[in-house]
């Protein structure tokens, strides 16, 4: 444990992107309350991860990170949870497949509820409110009662992400993700395209191998990897009053994790060395993420890993990258170049997503597929010629038939957005759109392979 470090610590920094309540004893008596709930997840989870990240960070395995934008209280049910999980396996066989390599898969979700936002107050047509920062603080609906923080919504979005996780557990563990039935994973909406007909293509390959096996006696029954996976939970620790109030000292380790979720991350607008999230973070002991963004310089990432990751853990700490098309070539390759010289155990993962978001002309916001592959791409490239290892993908998907996302192979225009525009925050890659940058990815890890 750090001497200088305690769970409150960070309320002595500067804290950006937090809401401002209006009854701060209502916010206290919440707080309060979340301590004494049951933790979300647990400890060895987290350590369990930690130890899967380190073979990330040596180049013996691959991490799958996707799941909502911002999970919302309205649109929570089985059927969407399930088949973004089911999407996360799809994607996972995919690139198993393609690579030979272990996927570490984990989920933005239970948990993935508060987001920053550029601009505190949104104005419409004149009439200004609080902007809506994810469900767990306010409402997405224009009006003045909604959008006025309320402490309470963090016991609602406890008690979504305790169901979120057992739900996953079930899925995780109960015969749904037995690879027997890799058929039964696709998508009842993608029947006919051409991603379905590829990944059932690879399904019979895997079950041909299942049969194999079976016949040399191994089976679901004499081998567990077969019919159950490890799956794991993350979000960004954005809200510290509720991450705060979720965090436990392991009985095993005396050290503190928070059980909000197995891994956290910082964003790119919340990673400056000296407020209030670092000082949080650096603390706990789960596997933790940072977004690394277009103005990052080799002094502030080494300043950074030496205050997030001070006894070079391996698998400890996952590097985010998210600069836009236009930037990586221009940035990452001396970022890279640094980690390694220096010896630093990091994860590099890409987050291709948040840098090539922009504007349609009808009006929403939306992100190009070509340029998010032309970022994945370029993050390989990179890597390769500087001889270190793309460890990592970090997108914003779902399993739903969603247009959110421009191009891919089902085309989507920007005319067509507003047919199925139904994220509550940023634009979501829809199913056939991931396994489609699924079987791309799967074409660049075969190159380190």
């Amino acid at each position: 444990m750090n001497s200088d470090w305690s769970i409150d610590s960070w309320r002595e920094f500067t804290v950006k992107h937090q809401p401002t309540y209006s009854d701060i004893g209502a916010l206290k008596s919440v707080e309060e309350k979340l301590k004494s709930l049951p933790p979300l997840v647990f400890a060895g989870e987290a350590r369990t991860l930690k130890e899967k990240l380190a073979n990330v960070s040596e180049g013996k395995a691959f991490l799958l990170q996707g799941g909502d934008c911002a999970e919302s209280f309205a649109e929570f049910n089985a059927d969407n949870l399930r088949d973004t999980f089911r999407l996360i396996l799809q994607m996972a066989a995919v690139l198993t497949y393609g690579a030979s390599l272990p996927i570490i898969k984990v989920g933005r979700l239970a948990g993935q509820f508060a987001k920053p936002r550029s601009e505190p107050i949104e104005n419409r047509e004149g009439s200004k409110l609080p902007s809506y920062l994810g469900d767990i603080i306010n409402g997405i609906e224009f009006t003045k009662e909604q959008r006025e923080p309320d402490p309470e919504r963090m016991i609602k979005a406890y008690s979504q992400a305790a169901s979120s996780l057992n739900l996953l557990r079930a899925f995780a563990s109960g015969g749904y993700a037995d690879l027997h039935e890799v058929h039964r994973w696709n998508l009842e909406f993608l029947e006919g395209s051409t991603q379905a007909n590829k990944y059932r293509m690879i399904a019979d390959r895997i079950g041909e191998c299942l049969d194999f096996m079976k016949a040399c006696g191994i089976n679901k029954n004499t081998a567990g990897l077969i019919s159950k996976v490890d799956f794991f939970t993350s979000h960004e620790a954005l809200l510290l009053g509720y991450e705060q109030s979720l965090t436990r000292i392991d009985s095993l380790t005396g050290k503190y994790y928070d059980c909000s979720s197995h891994m956290l991350w910082i964003g790119e607008r919340t990673r400056s060395l000296n407020e209030a999230h670092v000082e949080f973070i650096r603390g706990i002991g789960n596997p933790i993420g940072v977004k690394i963004g277009p103005t990052t310089s080799s002094e502030d990432i080494i300043k950074l890993i030496n205050k997030l990751n001070p006894e070079n853990e391996a698998g400890k700490l996952t590097l985010i990258s998210r600069m836009g098309k236009d930037k990586i070539g221009d940035v990452l390759p001396s970022l890279v170049r640094k980690v390694d010289s220096e010896g630093m155990k990091v994860v590099w993962s890409c987050d291709p997503m948040h840098g090539n978001t922009f504007k349609a002309q009808t009006g929403y916001k939306t992100r190009a597929f070509d340029n998010i592959m032309n970022e994945v791409v370029q993050f390989f490239q990179i890597h390769r010629s500087e001889g270190t290892y793309a460890g990592g993908i970090h997108l914003e998907m779902t399993g739903q038939d969603v247009t959110e996302c421009v191009g891919g192979d089902q085309e989507i225009k920007e005319e067509n957005l507003g047919d199925r525009y139904n994220t509550h925050c940023d634009p979501r890659l829809n199913a056939n759109q991931g396994l489609e940058l699924a079987f791309k990815l799967s074409e660049e890890l075969s190159k380190h392979r």
